[in-house]
């Protein structure tokens, strides 16, 4: 058994059971280690995308997502989704292919340090230096990626390492891939509960990972039981997050904030006030110090609590035990009518070209996805996506993530359809987001992913031509033109379903003909470039 063998068998008995990749040269005994382990390979066109696909599988299977590259330019090219990873808390493998041990300082073949390139965007990244290694070093890697604030961990893997005999190693245990979970202590769950007992107004801020896609009921059970708002933030936005409605009138107001696993950074405005009041007081119950540090360094005297501990083990704990911590009365009532206020006025239908409002796009999806069964919606970055993030709902939800990129929900999409055959997959896009991975049509029309990718297209990059507009006037736009591509016309090329919309009228139909494709499918809408909802975006 080689060392490759050895490795896909124990990612297998980790619950890996699809790996995306992008083929090369040093990855090549994973690939043929594969077939004996019946293990599948979603072959995609870009190694970023696989980073991507992996990024979404984990969101919605709870499990981490794997990717496999090869080495030089393909481990380069996964750089930048191994940030939005991190960001988003997700837990994602990066694997990557490198030249032989046996060659190290000699000019290699695509020889580089790759560990110093991903340490600074992962919680761990390491070189498999040994045969004798692989088992304990991948449950390692997995363990690290779920552990308190979870994230993305890279494992470096040497050609001659993959080729060498295993040797008596074994597959290692399963139980070695889970790390123990940093239970709410006795006595601060104690302290915590009677102190939100004393409050009028509590909030309970938390981070992506406890967003409802991600935690289920966690987040609304602890909200029953408190009596309080309990918030997900997972845009980068942040406090002017369309989808939160009057986020900032509810922070406002509020006495006691509890910062469960949010990150106090730039999406709360680093904790001043305004929004928050002065006189607020801030409870952190975060797993890593470093997050501990950022948040005194940034909240000052105003915290009064630090406490360290898991966010999903937290929130479990004190959903359980919090029947006596009741808030004021009404102020759940209250602040959730502000959170689900929306600012989504549609302007005119009219039927010209260009001239469909993001807003009434927006609508025509919501019927369409209101007739499926199980809808799950991906809604990327920019300004179209703002407009579907707060104008769309689903019981399933993936959006671009706290770093901002844009260009990865054509991956997501096709991750989503494969993680759930029996979903219908909607990915909203502007016409600058889907030219990152057009190419991945194709991925998806080969592995049998159909999604519907709505194309809200204004022939702009329109959040940074807000910008333009915003901040340096009307005549001094530049760089942020696109053509009226048929994006359409390409995806139809490339096997998958195409629609062209430029009337109101014809939303619609042309769902409902994407839907019935049971295909890959694009439909390109022309709309206005209208500014996203709930004022300026970052």
């Amino acid at each position: 058994m080689r060392v490759a063998d050895l490795l896909i068998r124990t990612l297998k008995a980790a619950g890996t059971t699809r790996i995306f990749s992008l083929s090369g040269n040093q990855i090549m005994p994973l690939y043929d280690a594969c077939i004996d382990a019946e293990m599948e390979i979603l072959h995609c066109r870009h190694e970023a995308a696989a980073l991507y696909m992996a990024e979404a599988h984990a969101q919605l299977t709870g499990t981490p997502g794997v990717a496999l590259v090869t080495a030089g330019a393909g481990v380069a090219n996964a750089l930048a989704p191994l940030l939005t990873a991190a960001a988003s808390e997700t837990p994602v493998l990066l694997l990557s292919g490198d030249s032989p041990r046996s060659q190290d300082g000699r000019g290699a073949f695509q020889e580089m340090a790759q560990v110093p390139m991903t340490a600074p965007l992962t919680k761990l990244s390491l070189r498999l230096e040994s045969s004798e290694r692989t088992g304990e070093d991948l449950a390692r890697a997995l363990r690290t990626s779920r552990e308190g604030r979870p994230g993305p961990v890279h494992i470096s893997l040497p050609v001659d390492v993959l080729n060498a005999d295993a040797g008596a190693a074994a597959v290692t245990d399963a139980a070695a891939f889970w790390p123990p979970a940093a239970e709410l202590a006795p006595d601060d769950r104690n302290w915590l509960r009677g102190r939100l007992a004393t409050a009028d107004r509590p909030v309970v801020l938390c981070g992506p990972l406890l967003n409802p896609t991600r935690a289920g009921d966690v987040t609304r059970a602890l909200g029953a039981a408190l009596g309080a708002p309990v918030i997900a933030m997972e845009s980068p936005r942040g406090l002017r997050d369309p989808a939160l409605g009057r986020l900032t009138e509810v922070l406002g107001r509020a006495d006691l904030i509890v910062s469960l696993g949010k990150r106090i950074d730039f999406t709360l405005g680093f904790g001043a006030s305004p929004p928050f009041a002065t006189d607020a007081a801030w409870v952190v119950v975060e797993p890593e110090r470093e997050e501990c540090d950022r948040a005194r360094r940034n909240l000052e005297g105003r915290i009064e609590r630090i406490i360290r501990a898991d966010p999903a083990a937290a929130a479990t704990a004190l959903s359980a035990s919090a029947a006596s911590c009741i808030a004021g009365a009404g102020w759940a009532e209250e602040a959730a009518q502000l959170l689900a206020h929306r600012d989504l006025a549609q302007g005119e239908q009219e039927t010209g070209a260009g001239s469909i409002h993001p807003a009434t796009l927006c609508a025509a999806v919501e019927r369409t996805m209101d007739g499926c069964a199980a809808p799950v919606l991906i809604a990327d970055g920019g300004e179209f996506g703002q407009w579907a993030q707060a104008g769309l709902h689903a019981p399933r939800r993936m959006i671009n993530g706290m770093a901002g990129a844009i260009g990865g929900g054509l991956c997501y999409a096709l991750a989503a359809a494969k993680a759930d055959p029996g979903a219908q997959v909607f990915a909203l896009m502007g016409d600058g987001t889907v030219g990152f991975h057009l190419a991945e049509f194709e991925t998806a029309v080969r592995a049998g992913a159909p999604f519907i990718a709505v194309i809200g297209n204004d022939m702009r990059w329109n959040a940074e031509h807000q910008i333009q507009m915003r901040s340096y006037g009307e005549d001094r736009g530049i760089g942020c033109a696109l053509s009226a591509a048929r994006y359409d016309l390409a995806v139809a090329a490339l096997g998958g379903h195409g629609e062209y919309v430029t009337r109101a009228a014809d939303l619609d139909a042309a769902l409902a003909r994407a839907l019935a494709s049971g295909k890959p499918a694009c439909v390109n809408v022309m709309i206005e470039g209208a500014p996203a909802p709930g004022g300026a975006g970052h």
